[in-house]
């Protein structure tokens, strides 16, 4: 089967989710972290390929050259069509990075417009008018209006990715969504005639996902949340291609296990406080790493008469006023590399130490780690829960591990996470 779809996520936990959803719509998935080798052949079993970028917050210039230079690494291997992949709060800027991206993309494929759906109902993420919702409260009014990184303040997804794109932003409206696949299909030319290139789509459910999916049929580029991607798979089923209904077995793998945590939502910090009594916790402070005073040495001292069967947890996660008093006096992202390094730092020597099983908890941290322990290439197994597989890297030996969004997973997220896991 050849490659049928290639995909560029813009972090590590992005790219999971994603990956997660292609495997169970029957896609043999393999997720690629960093940008490929040019001379580096996609694994051959694989009808979908996503390559896990850490271009959300980067300099858009830099997000645009890494996303080009994956896309066509992706089309030389042979993929159809190209998905743009970013969170389902649709974290980014006034200046970026997810229009700029998908400037670039629709130049280099030719295409003359593109959509745009971070909607995951199962994570709460809906889109309705144009305004995206978690759960019952709109995105200005959730915690992401206090992200570290990507603080987002308007809700309004057309008014706010205008603030991107000197290209026309429109909305394709749920009523049109629920009409059907050839009503979305009818629309998005309608909208074409009127100028517009980037289109929001309302979408509340997943059979609004599966339709705007199958309504894309062919098209060579489309953009969204790891939902806008359930669809996919029934096109190439319906070209032909004999795809199963799912796909999700992984080889086992056993000993030591552990968590790094350096995501601070909500969701983490709720995690974090249900094992604070069944796991041993170290701490890690970016004012004492600034400090210099051999914390991850010291957290692999702790970890050394600890490693086994009980997980045990490294937590930079902390509540937002003081993640807020970090970053006045490290600065913002200086504060975010520091611990991001660490725990970097830390993965590695666990691993040095005989570790076998990890969960990481939120994007930047995910991509810190899997860079450090240079994992390259992952397979992807069952779900742990929605938007979050277990994963098994390509190396010898391998690693058991489970990247995990911030926002993502229910409080008991980490204890299930081990369960799951091969």
């Amino acid at each position: 089967m050849p490659l049928l779809l290639g995909c560029i996520a813009d972090d590590f936990t992005g790219a999971t989710d994603l990956a997660n959803t292609l495997v169970k719509s029957g896609m043999r998935t393999v997720q690629i972290n960093g940008l490929p080798g040019p001379d580096s052949a996609a694994p051959a079993d694989a009808e979908a390929i996503v390559v896990a970028l850490k271009s959300r917050t980067q300099p858009a210039e830099q997000a645009v050259a890494d996303s080009l230079a994956a896309q066509t690494w992706l089309t030389t291997g042979g993929a159809r069509q190209i998905l743009f992949k970013y969170c389902s709060t649709f974290d980014s800027t006034p200046l970026g990075n997810i229009g700029p991206v998908a400037e670039a993309l629709m130049d280099r494929l030719d295409a003359d417009f593109t959509t745009f759906c971070p909607v995951f109902p199962g994570a709460g993420r809906t889109l309705y008018q144009g305004h995206l919702f978690i759960w019952d409260t709109l995105l200005s009014e959730s915690s992401m209006r206090n992200h570290p990184l990507t603080p987002m303040t308007d809700a309004n997804l057309v008014r706010f990715l205008q603030l991107q794109t000197k290209r026309k932003v429109g909305l394709l409206a749920h009523q049109t969504v629920r009409a059907g696949s050839k009503a979305v299909r009818d629309t998005l030319r309608e909208l074409r005639q009127q100028g517009i290139e980037f289109i929001i789509c309302d979408a509340l459910t997943d059979e609004d996902l599966i339709t705007l999916g199958h309504a894309q049929a062919g098209c060579r580029l489309l953009t969204g949340g790891s939902g806008i991607a359930m669809g996919l798979a029934d096109n190439f089923r319906a070209a032909g291609l004999n795809l199963p209904d799912s796909t999700s077995s992984l080889p086992a793998v056993s000993g030591p296990q552990a968590i790094l945590s350096g995501s601070c939502s909500e969701a983490t910090l709720g995690q974090l406080q249900y094992v604070s009594g069944r796991y041993p916790v170290f701490r890690i402070d970016p004012l004492a790493l600034a400090r210099g005073q051999g914390l991850v040495g010291r957290a692999l001292t702790w970890a050394e008469d600890k490693l086994g069967d009980v997980p045990i947890v490294f937590a930079a996660s902390a509540e937002p006023a003081t993640v807020k008093a970090a970053q006045e006096k490290l600065g913002r992202m200086e504060a975010g590399e520091l611990v991001e390094k660490a725990l970097g730092k830390i993965a590695q020597g666990l691993v040095e130490r005989g570790l076998r099983r990890l969960v990481v908890a939120g994007g930047e941290t995910s991509g810190a780690v899997v860079s450090a322990l240079g994992l390259k290439a992952l397979r992807i197994g069952p779900e742990i829960a929605p938007g979050v597989p277990a994963t098994v890297s390509l190396t010898d030996p391998p690693l058991a591990v489970a990247l995990k969004s911030g926002n993502f997973g229910g409080p008991n997220f980490f204890e299930k996470a081990f369960e799951v896991m091969p």
